[in-house]
Formats: structure tokens, sequence, C-alpha cells
């Protein structure tokens, strides 16, 4: 699933232009094409297709893993969900057998939402709050180490779960949260309940390096639904299990937490219940 570094990739690329396309700024919305209605959240398919016809192309945003492409009435919403992505391209260009929905713009651009697997959607909204009041706060934006530590120990969770949870910390998946815990050499089975400030302060730190880092590596390409970013070739414990920990030399171990494959240094990351995998992803 494209993570927050993937996402911001995909909504500065489609602000300012780049992955190959111009910026969507400005462009006047001519109709659109919802080719499997399940894509379609909210409004109903015939409010939708009115209602976003001739609307500009104001400003593109991101909240947590949605994309917000803001437009001269509405908002339009997209969540990439496990397999989605967007592309901008000359109307020359053929649609794509898993593409789900179309916005055509008046220049001869459109863009196109394609998800393998289905699972992403698509809002056309006047207000956002409904949709995103229960988001956590933006990871990059919190500056207080404090209140964060507050937040950690009035839960009582493991960490793994808990630091994906959007309604804790908005944006976080799998990836970055192994390395954001390998950094702070805080196991993710730890209880969020049984850290002290000074491990809070690492953690938030250490969740706030690897996203900007992200970020600046365009995300991470590792399969066929995100490609373009080259995060990949930094990770330190993802998806390296049998591998030697870049620390301590130690193999990186993998286990399931959450329902997720995780990955973590068995030295670095030491946790005596290490072998546990119990708790379901909130």
């Amino acid at each position: 699933m494209p993570e927050l570094p993937e996402v911001e990739t995909i909504c500065k690329a489609l602000r300012l232009g780049g992955r190959g396309a111009p910026s969507i700024v400005g462009w006047q919305i001519e109709r659109a094409e919802v080719l499997w209605q399940k894509t379609l959240a909210k409004p109903g398919l015939v409010e939708f297709l009115q209602r976003i016809e001739k609307q500009q192309v104001m400003d593109v945003l991101r909240r947590g893993k949605f994309i917000i492409i803001q437009l001269s009435k509405d908002f339009l919403v997209i969540h990439l969900r496990m397999s989605g992505d967007v592309r901008v391209e000359p109307d020359e260009m053929d649609l794509l057998f898993h593409d789900r929905l179309v916005v055509w713009f008046q220049n001869g651009y459109h863009l196109a939402f394609n998800d393998t697997r289905k699972f992403g959607r698509v809002w056309l909204l006047k207000e956002l709050d409904g949709l995103l009041n229960r988001l956590g706060p933006e990871p990059l934006e919190i500056v207080d180490a404090e209140k964060f530590y507050q937040r950690l120990v009035s839960r009582h969770r493991q960490l793994k779960p808990l630091l994906m949870d959007q309604t804790f910390l908005s944006g976080m998946g799998n990836i970055y949260t192994d390395e954001a815990l390998h950094i702070a050499g805080i196991h993710p089975l730890t209880i969020s309940a049984q850290l002290n400030r000074e491990q809070a302060q690492k953690l938030l730190l250490a969740i706030q390096q690897v996203l900007a880092k992200g970020i600046e590596h365009n995300g991470a390409s590792i399969d066929w639904i995100y490609r373009g970013g080259n995060f990949q070739n930094e990770f330190r414990v993802y998806g390296r299990s049998g591998q030697a920990c870049p620390i301590c030399g130690t193999l990186i171990e993998k286990i399931v937490v959450g329902q997720r494959g995780t990955h973590f240094c068995p030295v670095c990351q030491f946790h005596p219940l290490s072998c546990q995998t119990t708790e379901k992803e909130g």
C-alpha cells in the first residue's frame, strides 16, 4: 500500500508537475467517467457526474494517505488503499485495463485512477470534515514530544499496530513503521504504555526522520503498484529478513504482528516476547 511518502510524491507531482506529467492546477474538468461504480464512495453516480463538470482544479493537498484535489466548488478525494495509483496523460494515450475512474480535462489530458484490487475509493465532497475528522495528527507536524509521549502511554497497545492506526497517526504504514522502530531501537511488540519519555522522543524523531527521507527519495518502489521512488535502496530492516542488520550485523528477523509481516533486529530491538504474534491491527 502506498504510504505517506508515496502519496506525498503523487500529490506533489499533481500540484507542481512530475512523474512525466504537467501540473493539473488551473485545469478545467470537461467530464468524468466511472468505469467501476464501487470505486465511487460518495455521492451517487449521477450526482457525481453532474457536479464535477466544468469545475477547475485549484490545488492538490494531502492528509494522511488521502489525495485531496481542491476544486472550485468541491473536493475530489482519492484513497489508493492497497493497489491504487493515478496517472495524468494526454487523451491519445489508451486507458488501462484496471482504470476505475477517469477525469477528462478540457485541455486534452485526463487523470486516470487505476486500482487492480478494487479497494481504492473516490469521493466528491463539499466538506472534508466528515471523512477526515477521525484521522490522527500528521507525524511531520508534531512538535510537542511530551504530548506524543502522553498519547502513547494513554494507550496499552503493541507499538506496531498502534503506529499504523490512522486514528493515532495519519499516514504511517508497514514499511515506514518497521524502519522507524529500528532507528529508535524499539521492538514492534513493545507496549506503548511502557515507554519512557526518552524512548518516546527517540521514536518521534525516528518517525519524522524516516518519513522525511522517504519523501526525499520519492517513496519506495517495491512492487507493480507504485514505481518511481528509490527509498527501497535505503531500507534498514523492511523486506530484509535473513540479511545483516546495518548496525550490529545480526540477521534481520520477520514475525507477524497485527496480521502484518514485521521486520526487526533481535539485538538492536531486543524484546523478551519477540516470538509472539498477538494483537490484531486496529
